[in-house]
């Protein structure tokens, strides 16, 4: 199994000048040390207006400056807003290339819709039609990034003469696709189209069972790529602190994971949201972070090394490819997250890190001959005999 740290950029009020910088540099800090130690990836989303819970509105902007100060660890956008309101297509293509290019060749191009009413009516876009916007784009970004020229399109979200779009990814023939998954529907759709699964509901190890069978049984069966390669792969996020003592890990860990459960379901349609002037930090003290966590599945990374080991153990045996870890939640302290990626990396990581070759090789040569067949069933798109002249 395969380990990732994911950020959301959480600033909880009251806010003090340098706080924003303050947060950013500490998490740059985080992953240069996630790197050093093996972490697998990084994954960063893309959030707009979301105050608190997310003050990362540019992933590719803070994942660039990532690829600069690491050298292994993979590079995610978990996720990239698709509706073209949000990010025009061509400019996707770009941006991931050259991101690609940076990083020599290290991004994960996860992928999704957005469903926040404060994201989705600030860029004007109709909730009924963000489904559709998204696989319109994802398989033309697809189609940007390998084809030369892009041969246009002319749909129902976005409208584009031929060009040639560059640069082009050091990934042949782009970064691996994934999206965004939050329960059996949208877990289906990702086997379908070849995706890998970012799930985002914080399983427990019986039910990630059930959908990691179902999206493999699924990808067999159904698959037709969207892209130009299929990306088998089922990571689940989970809260995370790790310290020898359990009591000191949920005091380092629990309150900032709560908060950010809190914080997420506030935006996503738990309550109202005045811009500027809502205080989420002050609402979530009155309830409390045991309220939050009460029978929650998302706090078994949160305790002792063996508490960890054996959680993510049943998650290994369920199947899952990738655990990424929440930890920058709430107000948790940077020294704190460092010291947890430190001591998860000394005394549990090695032993997964040492099974995954064999469970990756036994699973591409399990899969080889389903993905040859579900090529066989995608419809190649026709190149250009001739590019349109443009007049300068």
């Amino acid at each position: 199994m395969k380990f990732g740290i994911f950020y959301e950029h959480q600033l909880p009020r009251p806010w003090h000048d340098g706080d924003e910088q303050a947060l950013y540099e500490d998490a740059l800090d985080q992953i240069e040390l996630a790197d050093e130690l093996g972490y697998d990836y990084v994954w960063e989303v893309e959030h707009h207006f979301l105050e608190e819970y997310s003050h990362s509105a540019a992933p590719e902007v803070f994942l660039a400056a990532a690829a600069q100060r690491t050298d292994q660890i993979r590079l995610g956008h978990g996720i990239k807003l698709m509706p073209p309101n949000y990010n025009h297509p061509a400019r996707v293509a770009e941006q991931v290339a050259t991101l690609d290019l940076v990083s020599d060749g290290r991004v994960e191009f996860g992928t999704g819709e957005s469903s926040s009413n404060m994201e989705l009516d600030g860029f004007g876009i109709d909730r009924k039609e963000k489904e559709a916007m998204w696989q319109e784009t994802v398989a033309e970004v697809s189609d940007m990034m390998t084809m030369e020229p892009y041969p246009g399109h002319d749909g129902a979200s976005f409208q584009m003469p031929p060009r040639n779009v560059v640069p082009k990814p050091v990934q042949d023939p782009h970064p691996p696709l994934w999206v965004a998954c939050s329960g059996r529907s949208t877990i289906e759709q990702a086997a379908r189209l070849g995706l890998g699964v970012l799930s985002f509901d914080f399983a427990s190890p019986e039910k990630a069972s059930e959908w990691v069978d179902l999206y493999y049984e699924t990808l067999k069966e159904e698959c037709t790529p969207i892209g130009h390669t299929v990306n088998p792969n089922f990571a689940i996020v989970t809260g995370f602190s790790c310290h020898e003592d359990e009591d000191t890990a949920w005091d380092r860990g629990a309150e900032g994971f709560a908060f950010f459960q809190y914080a997420l379901a506030h935006y996503y349609g738990a309550g109202d949201h005045r811009p500027g002037e809502t205080n989420i930090w002050k609402q979530f003290e009155e309830i409390g972070a045991d309220a939050i966590l009460e029978g929650n599945q998302g706090d078994g990374a949160i305790g002792t090394p063996d508490q960890i080991r054996d959680h993510l153990r049943a998650l290994e045996d369920a199947g899952v490819d990738q655990v990424i870890f929440v930890q920058e939640g709430g107000d948790n302290r940077h020294e704190h997250i460092c010291d947890s990626l430190e001591l998860f990396a000394d005394e549990v990581m090695g032993a997964f890190h040492d099974r995954d070759e064999a469970h990756v090789a036994e699973k591409e040569a399990e899969l080889e001959p389903y993905i040859e067949a579900a090529f066989e069933r995608r419809e190649e798109r026709d190149p250009l005999d001739e590019p349109p002249a443009v007049e300068s």
